[in-house]
């Protein structure tokens, strides 16, 4: 199976704290084996051609038997950071689909004049930017008689929102939201809220709406639900929602005034109903 379609800028440089999980093995190995010693040289671990992990904890296997077939075009806005994390969906959702369905744009900000195609996407009044918040129309209230464009935004929510906020194009479709009341099935990484989903899965789950397939949520979510289970097995631990520690007093790190604000009207809510 091909790639899928990728443009626009290459991924920048990370600092140490944004590097990937094989970089910084790769990096082991060159330190080990340019080290003297009498012992035999390290084998570099095998790598998978397609999603690039170590074939031991491959999850290629666990992707559809055939690529998915449907009628909807993925366009994937992927902040350069996400690019360079071990641990991103978005390959997971682009292999999942039959080739040149999911396209993939890289940066921060997206000129008009650099990508062209981007924004008659963009304009075009089948398209449907993935953006929850005020304003944004429950995507299954959308007719289903029409091929639509769907636009994700993928990256940490903060970037998700920078990418919204700093390219007045993304802001020009129509603004639709999932109601989607399952956990994401991400649990090796924490999210802001339990409803909160991965770039997979909102795609998966807005697509599914879309195409009237509910089977397609299990078919999409397989391969990371099987990189959970690996990442387990090899000593991570599964991660509750910041909303949970938050109101549960799990919660070691200093709150945004913002956060402690929303908290405090919440609980005024609570106690005014009860």
């Amino acid at each position: 199976m091909g790639a899928e379609e990728e443009h626009g800028d290459m991924a920048l440089a990370l600092g140490d704290n944004e590097r990937s999980e094989e970089s910084f093995m790769d990096q082991l190995f060159d330190f080990a084996n340019e080290t003297k010693h009498d012992g035999p040289i390290i084998k570099r671990r095998s790598l998978c051609t397609r999603c690039r992990r170590p074939l031991s904890v491959c999850w290629c296997p666990y992707l559809p038997h055939e690529r998915l077939e449907i009628k909807t075009s993925i366009y994937i806005l992927q902040h350069p950071f996400e690019e360079s994390r071990c641990l991103k969906t978005a390959p997971m959702l682009c292999n999942g689909l039959k080739e040149g369905t999911c396209h993939v744009y890289k940066g921060k900000r997206f000129p008009k004049h650099k990508f062209p195609e981007l924004m008659r996407v963009l304009q075009a009044p089948n398209t449907l930017v993935l953006y929850p918040g005020p304003g944004a129309v429950d995507i299954s209230d959308i007719p289903k008689d029409v091929a639509y464009n769907l636009v994700l935004l993928d990256g940490t929510w903060a970037q998700a929102k920078g990418l919204y906020c700093q390219n007045h194009d993304i802001q020009l479709p129509k603004k639709v939201q999932i109601n989607h009341q399952e956990k994401s099935k991400y649990v090796i990484r924490t999210q802001p809220t339990d409803g909160a989903l991965s770039t997979l899965e909102s795609g998966a789950v807005a697509i599914s709406v879309l195409e009237n397939r509910p089977e397609i949520v299990e078919l999409l979510t397989r391969p990371l639900v099987a990189l959970c289970d690996f990442q387990i097995q090899h000593g991570a631990v599964q991660h509750q929602s910041r909303e949970y520690k938050i109101e549960n007093g799990l919660w070691s790190k200093e709150l945004p005034k913002s956060v402690k604000k929303r908290l405090e009207k919440q609980k005024q809510e609570k106690e005014t109903y009860s």
